[in-house]
């Protein structure tokens, strides 16, 4: 059995992430900003769910992170870096500091932390992270600007961290989930009709995707499944980015 760690697993796509492993036996530490979200997460995950409050922001605490992880629960298998915020604004009123503060979040927390696990993963010769991207990464869709920056980066990011970590045993993969009806976007879709007709006429299958469906790609990207598999972005989107 494996030690996973879930960055925002306390809700959403990263609790049915953290779920998945931890109903498969695993070792699951989710990480997240919300305490009361945390102690929800692990009663309902169950004795496999170990919980940290942290901010990953605090950039300069990320060594002291890792090492903590290694020293409680042991050596970090798996990475999933979930963690992730939105904003829905028009492009020129997007100011310079809500764009640093997208890219703080979801990018470089990102990189900092993988930068953190993989020196215990080099360690071992061994490991495998799992990004989470977006399907505006894809395309371009009005008012998410800066959300979109950040998730091409995360799939550049990938790429680059796949060659070079690869040949030293660490897989690197990522999920770019579609629309998913967690709480937050059905709601947005259902309160713009316009919208969710736009989103459905452009989804092959005709129906909105559920966390549990990112967390079995997630897993079977985590697994020794995939062995043979890095670098790749794999799109959970019932067809969307290839619909008309």
């Amino acid at each position: 059995m494996k030690n996973v760690i879930v960055t925002g697993g306390g809700s959403g796509i990263g609790l049915a992430i953290a779920e998945k492993f931890a109903a498969q036996g695993h070792t699951v530490i989710i990480i997240g900003r919300d305490e009361q979200k945390l102690n929800a997460a692990r009663e309902r995950i169950g004795g496999n769910c170990h919980t940290l409050s942290f901010d990953l922001n605090k950039l300069d605490e990320l060594p002291a992170l890792a090492e903590r992880i290694e020293k409680t629960f042991g050596f970090p298998d798996i990475l999933v870096n979930n963690a992730g915020i939105n904003l829905k604004k028009n492009f020129e009123e997007v100011t310079d500091e809500d764009f640093a503060r997208i890219q703080q979040v979801n990018v470089q927390s990102v990189f900092a932390f993988s930068r953190e696990i993989v020196k215990s993963m080099l360690r071992e010769g061994k490991g495998s992270i799992v990004n989470i991207s977006s399907m505006a990464s894809q395309y371009g869709i009005p008012k998410v600007i800066a959300y979109t920056a950040s998730k091409s980066a995360i799939e550049g990011m990938t790429r680059a961290m796949a060659t070079e970590l690869s040949p030293k045993g660490i897989r690197v993969n990522c999920v770019a989930p579609g629309f998913i009806a967690t709480e937050m976007s059905a709601k947005a879709l259902n309160n713009d009709p316009e919208r969710k007709a736009k989103v459905m006429g452009r989804t092959p299958m005709g129906f909105l995707g559920k966390p549990e469906d990112v967390a079995e790609a997630v897993y079977f990207l985590a697994s020794d499944a995939a062995q043979y598999i890095t670098g790749v972005i794999l799109p959970v989107d019932g067809g969307n980015s290839i619909g008309f």
